[in-house]
């Protein structure tokens, strides 16, 4: 992305997963597993190499996932393999004595031998124990949760949020904390959940300290199969899955870079082929390998609710945008009302969710940044004949046309929607760009802090993938802090900038208040790594973002 380019506390390894033995992490601390006899510790080959996940929860249901391998040779992508049948439960205790919901299904090569359960007739804001077995051996135990009731208040939610893990940057050590906490009701995964490109072309600061498979670039569907795949052997993500449900949107990575409706930034179909065929071809591994809901027509964007405190809705910033624009002629069609990030539908969708929503906070999975980052932010009631004559957007130079800046008349509609419907309490959950950021949302930048805002915005930094530190290559916390006072000093709406750091965040909503708390790990090279809390924003009721000492204490 453009912007890239120009800008403690041990835990060990507690979680494996390999043949017949897992650990499950709770609470902080690993409970027990060898959940397979000790006969199969020598079966010919183990049948759940890749995990379990449970994920979008509901009141009365959640979704679960896993991938059986039948044979040795039926591995991911391979497109063989016999049929298998799956069996399902869900427990509402630990030792399985009392199950609640059970069942059979059929995993099969046309899915890559993946299965999917969405699971009904649960109870409301309940933890679940759930296990998969086939071919004579089980899988770990899964733990999950139900959302509230809808007319249910919670005193508190609590969701990691996380987006950007690029396997050859580093080591996945943020889901390995995450894991470890033991009070998420969710994780919020905001897109590039895997990278597409070939091994050795994308590292991190120490370069690619494990090699992607397959070794190329992916854009078949066997590629894209594989990929998954990979990812899913990750045994900190493994151990994620594992405990806590996930909700997940995707960004441009998990097809290719700079993803639009028509084509892609590193898509060349002289040399890769109908961009068509390769979307269909990553959405539907992404579908097959994701424990995530898709809509008939099988689209991402969809909202879940949790009780009266919050509703969540997941965007899709990908599937439906116009191409984004370049610098200089194109700069000005950042202002054309016909050109769109959401598309119409997607954006009529988010607009009478949120001016119709019965919940006290709203908010929404937004995979790229919204909150403008121009130079500097311009009034067009005032400077539009200073625009107009040097062929420039009306809202100032923006640094990166590949997030809403690029879209600044679908923004613009958003932001006046939510102002002009008296919308309050909207929180946009953000990742995409690799860095930490806090925004108010004004519905013009350039009067800020006088003037109305739309909400705040909360984005959070990547697992792995390249921060500003990282590609200029210069130590943390010395280039980059003068590059944060600069964007600051020019931004007055931005309340906080980290351009060095990898980590994740926590999400803590309550009646009061919704807060980030941001988290840094020490180093993506070290599998072993520590965390360190950065920095904590809160935005009360009504209100604008202000600075906290520190995290939410229970």
């Amino acid at each position: 992305m453009p912007l890239r380019e120009i800008i403690s506390a041990r835990l060990d390894r507690r979680t494996v997963l390999k043949g017949s033995t897992a650990v499950v992490l709770t609470g902080g601390t690993a409970v027990a597993a060898s959940l397979l006899p000790n006969a199969l510790a020598h079966a010919e080959h183990p049948v759940f190499q890749h995990g379990i996940a449970s994920g979008d929860p509901l009141p009365t249901g959640v979704l679960l996932w896993t991938r059986v391998t039948p044979s040795a040779d039926a591995t991911p992508g391979s497109g063989v393999g016999d049929a298998v049948t799956v069996r399902w439960e869900v427990a509402s205790d630990e030792d399985f004595g009392r199950i609640v919901a059970s069942g059979t299904l059929t995993a099969t090569a046309d899915s890559d031998h993946t299965v999917k359960v969405d699971v009904s007739g649960l109870e409301p804001a309940r933890e679940y124990r759930y296990r998969f077995s086939a071919l004579g051996q089980t899988s770990p135990v899964g733990i999950t949760r139900t959302a509230p009731a809808t007319a249910d208040t919670p005193d508190r939610l609590r969701f990691g949020v996380v987006s950007c893990a690029n396997w050859e940057a580093g080591y996945f050590s943020v889901y390995r904390h995450l894991a470890a906490r033991g009070d998420l009701d969710a994780i919020i995964h905001l897109g590039d959940y895997l990278y597409e490109y070939p091994r050795g072309e994308y590292g991190g600061r120490a370069g690619s300290v494990r090699p992607h498979e397959p070794a190329h670039e992916i854009i078949s569907l066997s590629d894209y199969r594989i990929r998954h795949a990979q990812y899913k052997t990750d045994p900190d993500l493994a151990a994620l899955h594992a405990r806590v449900p996930f909700v997940c949107t995707w960004d441009d990575h998990e097809t290719a870079d700079n993803t639009w409706s028509g084509g892609a930034g590193n898509h060349d179909p002289a040399t890769e082929g109908d961009w068509q065929t390769r979307k269909a071809a990553a959405l539907q591994a992404y579908l097959e390998w994701m424990p995530v809901r898709s809509g008939a027509d099988r689209r991402l964007y969809r909202r879940l609710r949790f009780g009266t405190l919050a509703e969540l809705s997941m965007l899709d910033l990908r599937s439906y945008r116009s191409q984004e624009v370049h610098a200089g002629p194109g700069w000005r069609q950042v202002d054309d009302p016909n050109r769109t990030i959401t598309g119409q539908a997607q954006m009529d969708w988010l607009s009478s969710g949120l001016t119709s929503s019965p919940v006290a906070w709203k908010l929404i999975g937004n995979p790229v940044m919204i909150a403008p980052l121009v130079f500097p932010p311009l009034e067009p009631a005032t400077t539009t004949a200073l625009t107009d004559l040097l062929g420039l957007p009306h809202e100032g130079i923006m640094a990166n046309p590949d997030q809403w800046d690029g879209y600044a008349a679908d923004r613009s509609k958003l932001l006046h929607t939510i102002a002009d419907n008296q919308v309050a309490d909207v929180v946009f959950l953000t990742g995409d760009i690799h860095t930490s950021w806090a925004a108010d949302l004004p519905l013009n930048a350039a009067n800020y802090p006088a003037g109305p805002t739309a909400g705040v915005e909360f984005v959070v930094p990547s697992v792995t993938s390249q921060s500003m530190g990282d590609v200029m290559n210069t130590p943390p916390r010395t280039a980059s802090v003068s590059a944060e006072t600069a964007l600051l000093g020019v931004n007055h709406h931005l309340r906080y900038a980290e351009l060095d750091s990898h980590g994740y965040g926590v999400l803590h909503v309550d009646a009061e208040q919704t807060q980030m708390d941001w988290f840094y790990v020490n180093d993506v090279a070290d599998p072993n790594t520590g965390v360190r809390h950065g920095t904590s924003f809160a935005v009360r009721r009504g209100g604008r973002l202000e600075q906290r000492p520190g995290p939410v204490a229970d």
